[in-house]
C-alpha cells in the first residue's frame, strides 16, 4: 500500500463521496483538512478530520489561506442539486478554479478531480460542460493533476430501487446498455490511492466489481425490494421529445434529463475497483427506507 506523504485537503468534505475521503485517508495515516460549509456535517465522520476550514468554496476570499502545509488536494465540489441561485459554472468551475489557485499560490504538490467518465457523451450539460473546463485549467496547471473519471456512484443507482418500490422500472431505450457502479468506500480508496507520490497523475477511470445491463439493475432493485420485476425501456424519441420541450420551460430539469439521457444511451465501465455488491446497497437502503416510514 503507498505510503501517506503528508497532508491532504478535502473539498466537497460534507458530500457522499467526501465523507469516504476524510475517513478513508484519515484510516490511512494521512493529516486531513476538511473544507466544509459546516462541521456538524462531519461529526459522524470516523476517524474524524483533524482540522475543518468553514468556507464558502465560492468565495476566494474564504478560500484564502486553505492550503497552507497542504501537499495534496482533492475536490468533488460540485453542485448535486441546484440551490442557493448557484450555478455550475460558479461551482463546478468557479469555486473550483478558485481553489487550484489557492493551491498554486500555497505550493501544493498534487490535486486530484472528481469529473465525469466519456464526457463526450454528457459534454452538452451545464454540469460536464462546467466540469470540463476546470479540467482544462487543471492541466494547464503546474500541479501534478490527476482526474477521477468514476462510472456512476451506488448512490445513484437508488433511484432504480426507489421505482422499483413504487412498481415498476423505467430505462432508456431497450435498457442493453452496461455500467459497473461503485460504492463511495471503494471509490475512495482508489482516489487515495492516488495521493501517494510514486503513482503516476493522469486520468484515472474507475469502476465497481459488478457489471450489470440496466434491465440487470431494475430486476435487481425489483427484488431488492420484493417487487414483481417490471422493467419498461422508453423509446429514445420519446426521450427526444421531452428534452426539446423542457429545454426552454427548465434549464434545471432539463440538465438531470439531458445527463441520464446522454449516460444512459452508452456503456458506462471502467476497470474494476473494490469488493461492495449493488445487492447489498439495494437492501440496506429498502430497509433503511421501511424503517424510516414505519412499514
Amino acid at each position: 500500500m503507498p505510503q501517506p506523504i503528508g497532508t491532504i485537503l478535502v473539498a466537497g468534505s460534507t458530500g457522499y463521496l467526501g465523507r469516504h475521503i476524510v475517513a478513508e485517508a484519515g484510516r490511512r495515516g494521512y493529516a486531513t483538512v476538511a473544507l466544509a460549509r459546516s462541521a456538524g456535517k462531519l461529526a459522524d465522520v470516523t476517524p474524524p478530520p483533524g482540522r475543518i476550514v468553514l468556507a464558502e468554496a465560492t468565495s476566494a476570499e474564504d478560500l484564502r489561506g486553505c492550503c497552507e502545509g497542504v501537499d495534496v488536494v482533492f475536490s468533488a465540489l460540485g453542485i448535486t442539486r441546484q440551490a442557493d441561485g448557484l450555478r455550475y459554472d460558479d461551482v463546478d468551475y468557479g469555486a473550483n478554479l478558485a481553489l487550484l489557485r489557492e493551491a498554486e499560490r500555497a505550493g501544493v504538490r498534487r490535486f486530484v478531480y472528481v469529473s465525469v467518465l466519456h464526457p463526450e457523451h454528457t459534454r452538452h450539460t451545464d454540469m460536464v460542460a462546467a466540469k470540463e473546463r476546470f479540467v482544462a485549467a487543471l492541466r494547464q496547471s503546474q500541479l501534478e493533476a490527476v482526474i477521477v473519471r468514476p462510472t456512476g456512484f451506488f448512490s445513484d443507482m437508488t433511484e432504480f430501487l426507489r421505482m422499483a418500490e413504487a412498481g415498476r422500472v423505467w430505462v432508456f431505450g431497450d435498457g442493453g446498455c452496461k455500467i459497473n457502479p461503485i460504492h463511495g468506500a471503494d471509490l475512495a480508496a482508489a482516489c487515495v490511492d492516488a495521493f501517494a507520490a510514486d503513482v503516476a497523475p493522469g486520468e484515472r477511470p474507475i469502476g465497481g466489481p459488478e457489471t450489470f445491463t440496466q434491465r440487470e439493475i431494475g430486476a435487481l432493485a425489483c427484488a431488492a425490494a420484493a417487487r414483481p420485476v417490471r422493467v419498461t425501456g422508453l423509446p429514445l424519441w420519446l426521450i427526444d421529445a421531452l428534452l426539446w420541450v423542457l429545454r426552454p420551460l427548465s434549464r434545471r430539469w432539463w440538465n438531470i434529463l439531458a445527463f441520464m439521457s446522454g449516460a444512459g444511451r452508452h456503456d458506462m465501465v471502467g476497470p474494476a475497483h473494490g469488493s461492495h455488491r449493488l445487492a447489498d446497497h439495494f437492501a440496506a437502503e429498502h430497509r433503511s427506507a421501511r424503517a424510516a416510514t414505519g412499514r
